[in-house]
C-alpha cells in the first residue's frame, strides 16, 4: 500500500515502530520502574508517589492477587477514579498474569452487572463509594473476590486518613452497602490486600506479546457494550506510536522525564488510559484529577506547576474557557493540547488557542485501537478541522460497503490495520467477523475522506447520517458550523421524521449568550448552510446528555431525552 501520507510526516518522526523490542508490556513498566524508581511517577492532590512505589505497592498487590489461585489469564476489573490506587492496581494485575477489565464507576447497576457477567470477572477493586452498586447485581456476576478501597488510601497516613474519614462522615459521598460472604466470596480491604501480599514474593508470569493485556469495553452506542480484546503487543505498539508522534514538541523540555502530563479524563477511558502507559514509558510524571467537573478546584491544580501534555475532549475544554479564572493560569510550558474522543469544534479551538497560545491538535482512535489511529502534527500552528495523517506503522484506507478502496478525495468508510489494532471482540466471533474486511482491515463505522496529502476528514458516523430529500448531511459539518456562532456554546445535531423530506435537521442548542433567539441561529445557518442543510426545528437547552468522558450523546436526543 502506497503510504502517501509519509510525506506529510514532520521532521524526525519515525514511519514505523517495532513493539518487538519489548518481549511484553510488563517488561516496559519493570524497566521504567526500575530506571526511574527515585522520580516521581504521579500527584494527587498534592500527595506524590514516586515510581519506587510504584513498583512495590504493584509487586505486594500483585502477590496478593496470585494468591487467590486465579487461573492464568484471569480477569480483574477495575473500577476506580483518577486516583493512586488506579496504576497501583493496573499495574499488579498485569504483573501478575492477569487480565485488566476497565469499568466506568458511574454505571448503572445493569451497566455493571453486564460487564462483570460478559468479562467473567472473577474480581474487582472498587472504591467504596460504589461499593453499593456492587451490592445490587454481585450475586448475579462470576465476582468472588471484592477489594475495597477508601479514597485517602494512597494519600499519606495523616491526610489520606482524615480525607477517607472526611468523605464517610462528614460529606457522607459513601452510601451504605453490605456486600455478600456468601459461597466462598471474600471482601478484603485495600490496605490488608498489600500488607498481606508484601509477605509473598510474585512470581513472574509467562506472559507474551499475544497475551491479552485489557478487556475495553466500547461505549455500547449500538447496543450492549463490547469487550475489545486488546494485547500487550497492542498496548505497547500505542504506547511506541505516541510516542514517536508527541517526540517533536516535547523535544524543548529537554529531559523527556521531566514532562507533565494532566490526567483530567478518566483513566479507566482509553484515551487517557494510553496517554498514561507513555508517562511510564518516558518515567514523566502524572498530575492526577479525580474530579475534573469541579473545574474551580482543577484550575487551581493546573496553576501549582507547569505542566507540557494536556489531553481532553472538546466539552472538557470548554468548560475550562469559561471560567472566569482559567487565563490566570500559566500556560508558557504548555507543548501540546491533545483533543480526543469526539470531533473538536473550529470554535472552541479558537478560543483555546486565543488563551493559552498552544494549538488544539485534534485525533482520533477508538477502543478497538488503543486510541491511536490519526493525529495531526504536533508541530501544526493552527486548527486543522482533519483529525491528521494515519500515525506510525499505521494503514488507513477509505472504503466502499463492499470493501473496494475508494479514489482519493471520495468519502467512504475509514479502516484500519496496525499493530495496535484489537484481536478481536471478546466471545464474540460474528462481531469480530463482521468488524473486518478480507484484507485485513477494521471497519471503523466513521465516514470519512482522505485528501492528496493524507489527511482525512471526519464527515459522520454512519447511523448518524441525516438523509433530507435524498441528499446526505453529517451532524458533524453541522455542529462545527453552528458552533461559530456568536452566543452558541454547544450544539448537535439529529435527524427527525419528516413527512415532506423523509428526515429533516433538528439542533440542541446550549446558549453562551441568554439573549440567543431561535431566529440567530436560523439567521446564522441560513448565511453559512445551503438549503438543504439548515436546520428546520431548534431547540435551546441548559445542557446536552453526555457520555462519562464529555462526549455529547445524540442517540439520548434521538430518543427524546
Amino acid at each position: 500500500m502506497d503510504r502517501t501520507w509519509l510525506a506529510s510526516y514532520p521532521s524526525g518522526v519515525a514511519h514505523d515502530i517495532d513493539p518487538r523490542q519489548y518481549h511484553s508490556l510488563n517488561q516496559l513498566l519493570e524497566e521504567s520502574f526500575r530506571r526511574n524508581a527515585q522520580r516521581p511517577f504521579s500527584v494527587c492532590m498534592e500527595r506524590w508517589m514516586s515510581y519506587q512505589q510504584l513498583d512495590e505497592l504493584s509487586t505486594a498487590l500483585g502477590a496478593w492477587f496470585q494468591r487467590l489461585g486465579l487461573e492464568p489469564g484471569a480477569r480483574i476489573a477495575i473500577m476506580l477514579p483518577n486516583l493512586p490506587q488506579f496504576a497501583v492496581t493496573m499495574s499488579a494485575i498485569l504483573r501478575a498474569g492477569f487480565t485488566c477489565v476497565n469499568v466506568n464507576p458511574l454505571y448503572t447497576a445493569r451497566e455493571l452487572q453486564h460487564q462483570l457477567k460478559d468479562s467473567g470477572a472473577t474480581a474487582i477493586v472498587v472504591l467504596e463509594n460504589f461499593a453499593h452498586t456492587l451490592e445490587e447485581v454481585i450475586l448475579d456476576t462470576p465476582v468472588r473476590h471484592v477489594v475495597l478501597t477508601g479514597l485517602g488510601d494512597l494519600l499519606g497516613p495523616w491526610y489520606g486518613r482524615w480525607l477517607t474519614y472526611a468523605v464517610r462522615h462528614l460529606a457522607k459521598m459513601v452510601p451504605a452497602y453490605r456486600l455478600p460472604l456468601t459461597d466462598g466470596r471474600t471482601v478484603t480491604t485495600f490496605r490488608r490486600a498489600l500488607s498481606d501480599g508484601s509477605a509473598v514474593a510474585l512470581k513472574a508470569p509467562a506472559t507474551t506479546l499475544d497475551s491479552i493485556a485489557f478487556l475495553q469495553y466500547t461505549g455500547g452506542t449500538t447496543g450492549l457494550s463490547k469487550g475489545a480484546i486488546l494485547t500487550h503487543g497492542n498496548v505497547v505498539a500505542a504506547i511506541l506510536q505516541a510516542e514517536a508522534w508527541f517526540s517533536p514538541a516535547l523535544a524543548r523540555i529537554g529531559d523527556v522525564r521531566d514532562t507533565n502530563s494532566i490526567a483530567a479524563l478518566p483513566l479507566y477511558h482509553i484515551f487517557a488510559l494510553t496517554l498514561g502507559f507513555l508517562a511510564i514509558r518516558w518515567g514523566s510524571c502524572i498530575t492526577l484529577v479525580p474530579n475534573p467537573r469541579d473545574i474551580g478546584k482543577f484550575i487551581e491544580t493546573l496553576k501549582q506547576r507547569p505542566f507540557h501534555l494536556f489531553p481532553g475532549v472538546n466539552t472538557l475544554f470548554n468548560a475550562l474557557l469559561l471560567h472566569p479564572h482559567f487565563r490566570s493560569v500559566d500556560f508558557s510550558s504548555l507543548c501540546v493540547s491533545q483533543a480526543g474522543g469526539m470531533a473538536a469544534s473550529e470554535g472552541t479551538a479558537k478560543h483555546w488557542f486565543e488563551v493559552t497560545r498552544c494549538p488544539m491538535i485534534e485525533g482520533w482512535g477508538m477502543s478497538e485501537t488503543c486510541a491511536i489511529g490519526t493525529n495531526n502534527p504536533v508541530n501544526a500552528s493552527s486548527f486543522s478541522g482533519t483529525i491528521g495523517l494515519p500515525l506510525p506503522s499505521i494503514l488507513i484506507a477509505i472504503k466502499d460497503d463492499d470493501g473496494n478502496d475508494v479514489p482519493t478525495g471520495a468519502s467512504g468508510e475509514i479502516c484500519i490495520k496496525g499493530p495496535n489494532v484489537m484481536t478481536g471482540y471478546y466471545q464474540q466471533a460474528e462481531e469480530t467477523a463482521r468488524a473486518f474486511t478480507v484484507d485485513g482491515f477494521m471497519r471503523t463505522g466513521d465516514i470519512g475522506i482522505m485528501d492528496e496529502q493524507g489527511y482525512i476528514r471526519i464527515v459522520d458516523r454512519k447511523k448518524d447520517m441525516i438523509i433530507v430529500s435524498g441528499f446526505n448531511v453529517y451532524p458533524n459539518e453541522l455542529e462545527n458550523v453552528i458552533s461559530l456562532c456568536d452566543g452558541v456554546l454547544e450544539c448537535a445535531a439529529i435527524g427527525v421524521q419528516d413527512a415532506k423530506q423523509g428526515e429533516a435537521i433538528k439542533v440542541y442548542v446550549v446558549r453562551k449568550d441568554p439573549t440567543l433567539s431561535e431566529e440567530d441561529v436560523a439567521k446564522y445557518c441560513a448565511r453559512n448552510l445551503t438549503g438543504y442543510k439548515q436546520p428546520k426545528h431548534i431547540e435551546f437547552r441548559d445542557e446536552l446528555p453526555k457520555s462519562n468522558v464529555g462526549k455529547i450523546l445524540r442517540r439520548e436526543l434521538r430518543a427524546g431525552k
